[in-house]
């Protein structure tokens, strides 16, 4: 494989690791999206976390922008009080947090504002406003023999389960074309590591996780075991290893591209660094807004109501 011009031009930085003996192994600092950046391709996580300079990224991402814009006008409604959270807020708060980067113009951005918008005043509609979140926005994190993990969840609230049982549940916002599907949730290690975390920081049970997407109204949702959750620590701990062991062997002097190659795919045409890596520049690029249309076109269904929900 080819070396690409990253790592002809810059050094990666790896800090290489003095060790003596009887000292403990060094814990991998991480979240679930930097997990992810590698187990999607180890070409694009070192990319994005180990070679210094960065190699230059595309252009902003429409559906992107969109997201961001709805998780944070959502994060601000929950944080008025109470008798303020009303459908009728959202408009203002939506405004203040839109973020305008990746349209293919000034009509696709604000037929997305208006959509954007009745996601939103519809999800509330099924909320009590009265419900106060565990956490909104949240960073929960937790130690394991190999990690330092920490991540921020959407949403975590606390519920009376079927049986009785009070139990935490992670809530995640999705805006994207399709609706989510319960195995999305069941086989999300984000949402499991979250739920992981969760329990740890609050100590109370978390095994709960929901995929709420706000185009359709969907909510998919799965109930980890015990040892489910512990299955993704697991795995999440194998991929920390595997990351651990490839920067070692770039410090120890191999080549970067061997120990991070590429996963070619279909991903690579979304890549942020397609134009810096010599298989992603062959494949089909997409302009910033190419996700918007599908996006856009997406009709809503029966919002249910929270408790509908558990």
């Amino acid at each position: 494989m080819r070396r690409s011009s990253s790592s002809s031009t810059g050094r990666s930085a790896v800090p290489e690791q003095l060790g003596f003996p009887g000292m403990p192994q060094r814990l991998f600092v991480c979240t679930p999206s930097k997990l992810g950046s590698y187990a999607d391709c180890p070409r694009r996580y070192r990319y994005s976390y180990v070679d210094r300079p960065t190699p230059p990224k595309g252009p902003p991402w429409a559906h992107n922008s969109l997201g961001a814009s709805v998780h944070t006008a959502l994060k601000n409604w929950f944080g008025l009080p109470a008798d303020r959270r009303r459908p009728e807020a959202l408009a203002t708060l939506l405004k203040a947090t839109w973020v305008r980067e990746g349209y293919r113009d000034v009509e696709q951005e604000r037929e997305a504002w208006r959509k954007a918008l009745g996601w939103l005043e519809g999800y509330v509609s099924g909320l009590d406003p009265a419900s106060e979140p565990v956490g909104v926005e949240r960073v929960v994190a937790a130690r394991t023999a190999v990690l330092a993990l920490s991540g921020r969840a959407d949403r975590i609230d606390a519920r009376v389960m079927p049986d009785g049982r009070r139990e935490l549940v992670i809530v995640d916002y999705k805006t994207g074309r399709s609706g989510s599907e319960p195995d999305e949730a069941r086989g999300s290690q984000a949402l499991a590591l979250y739920a992981f975390a969760a329990e740890k920081v609050f100590h109370q049970p978390c095994h709960r996780v929901e995929l709420h997407h706000l185009p359709s109204g969907a909510v998919a949702a799965h109930e980890h075991t015990d040892d489910s959750l512990a299955r993704q620590v697991r795995r999440a701990e194998d991929t920390a290893q595997d990351i651990m062991a490839a920067e070692q062997a770039i410090a120890d002097g191999a080549d970067p591209d061997t120990a991070f190659p590429t996963a070619p795919g279909r991903l690579c045409s979304w890549c942020d660094f397609r134009a810096s890596c010599p298989d992603g520049a062959t494949a089909e690029p997409k302009d910033p807004w190419s996700a918007m249309e599908a996006t856009l076109r997406t009709d809503p269904a029966p919002r249910p109501r929270e408790g509908d929900q558990a």
